[in-house]
């Protein structure tokens, strides 16, 4: 593995950890600082791929890298930050709570396509905490006149934190992974009251994400163009970005 890591380092950008912060019992807020940040061509809802397990003997090859949002960005400062959370205590949750301020970490950005879209007059957002962060910037970059809704869920909602600004500007609701049915029934709650032009982000559960893309598609009508949809993970696989 030790060939493979060389090339990863040699492709991917370096950068330090400037602070960890605990913000809840399962995530860490990680700030890291790189000259990279000045080249970057930025789009809220971009995020990278970060050498978690580097230096580490591991059968696995791509447990080498995960796939984390940039929840926020200074280009001015050179840093960009990530929630990372720690309740899946895979590889990248032993990196987090491992990793200490000071040391050097290997990333690529990646601008993908659920990033923020301008084009309608309301939103709804909606995922679990692997998706927050990235809810919380698209959300952020919205202009102010857009109307927002949202159904923002965990099992226990003290693991949902605030935005970079402290703000909570979504709705939390403890709802259990999966239950796609309950989803839907806050979402009944909400969709009379969308105005205009309307779009939904999906993010997190891979389950959910099925589930509601087919939902609002066969019993609401909507296009895909407006459901953007993001799997962040799921229970039998590992590494899902």
């Amino acid at each position: 593995m030790a060939f493979v890591e060389n090339i990863i380092k040699k492709i991917m950008d370096k950068g330090e950890i400037l602070s960890k912060i605990k913000l809840t019992e399962n995530v860490y807020h990680i700030v890291i600082k790189s000259d990279a940040i000045k080249t970057i061509d930025f789009v809220p809802g971009c995020f990278i791929r970060l050498g978690v397990g580097l230096g580490k003997e591991l059968s696995l090859k791509k447990d080498m890298v995960r796939s984390y949002s940039i929840w926020d960005i200074n280009k001015d400062k050179n840093t960009f930050s990530l929630a990372i959370a720690t309740h899946s205590n895979g590889i990248g949750a032993q990196w987090v709570k491992n990793c200490e301020v000071g040391s050097t970490v290997y990333f690529k950005t990646k601008k993908g396509k659920f990033t923020v879209d301008n084009s309608a007059d309301s939103y709804l957002f909606i995922g679990d905490l692997s998706a927050l962060s990235h809810l919380y910037i698209i959300n952020r970059y919205l202009p102010k006149n857009k109307q927002v809704e949202s159904v923002i869920y965990s099992k226990n909602t003290r693991n949902l934190y605030a935005d970079i600004d402290d703000k909570k500007p979504f709705n939390f609701y403890s709802i259990e992974n999966n239950n796609s049915k309950e989803i839907i029934a806050k979402i009944e709650n909400i969709l009379p009251y969308l105005k205009g032009v309307k779009k939904v982000y999906v993010a997190g559960d891979s389950r959910v994400c099925i589930a509601l893309n087919n939902y609002l598609r066969k019993e609401h009508k909507w296009s895909t163009k407006q459901i953007k949809v993001k799997p962040f993970w799921n229970p039998d696989k590992k590494g899902l970005e």
